[in-house]
């Protein structure tokens, strides 16, 4: 099914064990240790532990050991993490990036070298050096080091949520030059972005992208839609689009409910917000109960107290949990019931 024929018109006109060196694992001390080795390498490390070591080795720009351990760790299943290149930070000036580079280009072809370098632009884009994380794109392009749109994840991520969307467009353009075509993941960037600030104009754009392109909407798009269409006030239009998550059998996320919940008692929609919350429940026990807190929570931010104590009162009947504060303000707001 195509995605602008699904979506409301109104929406969008109004829109192995290796040797490690042993100063990993011992303390400078002249008194001699009765074990030579005090801190031996775990039988099962983990991507953690490897991070550690990762990152003490980036510390002491030992590179060598980092090349060693960024291809030792990929071997026995620990993949590189957000946490992988914590070395480098904000205030670091003396690490230079050609040189890290360098030492990831030396790395296992495939998997173990792209993905490390797909997780040092994800650090550097958390430090806000797209610049550097463009040279390193450019890198992967160059000696075919693996790219492919998750390479450029990040840096859509981070570019879009700080709305900087003329670089972000610029980013595409990169990614077309160096033979990647983005996907649906590289779009929804662009589309949570414009629904959040109401421009559905933009987000009517990127759709006709996506339909262009045969892309079918999965859970994060139709999220973002139901976002854009609560931000200008068409609940309809958004009620509209979670039937039709349904008839794609795509399940729907808390926040995609917190939008429609917002976007009702912003209006006054208390008892229609209350059936809402009602008529999705019964699937997942975790969802129904955040989504039911979030109602309370909202209707108490709207001093509505009649109606949240109602909810609280079917939550417990259905036997969804509460936490400390909704119990403070409900077993409140009991005795005062009582005393009147």
């Amino acid at each position: 099914m195509l995605l602008l024929r699904k979506l409301p018109r109104k929406l969008l006109n109004s829109q192995r064990k290796v040797t490690i060196p042993i100063r990993f694992f011992t303390t400078q001390n002249p008194i001699p240790h009765p074990d030579p080795n005090p801190n031996p390498f775990p039988d099962e490390p983990t991507s953690a532990y490897y991070d550690e070591l990762v990152n003490t080795a980036g510390r002491s720009r030992d590179f060598e050991t980092l090349r060693h351990l960024l291809n030792k760790r990929v071997k026995d299943g620990c993949f590189p993490t957000s946490k992988t290149f914590s070395f480098i930070t904000s205030a670091e000036s003396s690490l230079s990036l050609d040189v890290l580079s360098h030492t990831l280009s030396q790395l296992d072809k495939g998997f173990t070298r792209k993905s490390a370098y797909d997780s040092l632009i994800s650090r550097l884009c958390k430090l806000d050096r797209i610049d550097e994380c463009l040279r390193l794109v450019e890198t992967m392009a160059r000696g075919g080091y693996g790219l492919n749109s998750c390479s450029f994840h990040s840096i859509l991520n981070s570019l879009t949520r700080k709305r900087r969307m003329d670089e972000a467009w610029r980013v595409l353009d990169i990614m077309k030059t160096t033979g990647v075509s983005p996907d649906l993941t590289a779009y929804n960037y662009f589309l949570m972005t414009y629904c959040f600030i109401g421009d559905l104009a933009m987000a009517a754009r990127i759709l006709t992208r996506m339909e262009e392109e045969e892309m079918r909407a999965d859970t994060r798009t139709y999220d973002a839609l139901v976002l854009g269409a609560c931000k200008v006030g068409n609940v309809e239009g958004a009620l509209v689009l979670l039937r039709r998550m349904e008839d794609d059998g795509l399940p729907m996320l808390l926040s995609t409910r917190n939008y429609v919940i917002d976007a009702m008692l912003s209006v006054g929609y208390y008892e229609q917000a209350m059936k809402f919350v009602r008529i999705y429940s019964g699937k997942d026990t975790w969802l129904d109960r955040e989504s039911y807190g979030c109602l309370v929570n909202r209707l108490i931010k709207f001093q509505r107290s009649e109606e949240a104590m109602k909810v609280l009162d079917e939550m417990q009947r259905i036997g969804l949990s509460v936490g400390d504060k909704l119990k403070q303000f409900y077993e409140s707001n009991l005795d005062k019931q009582t005393t009147f």
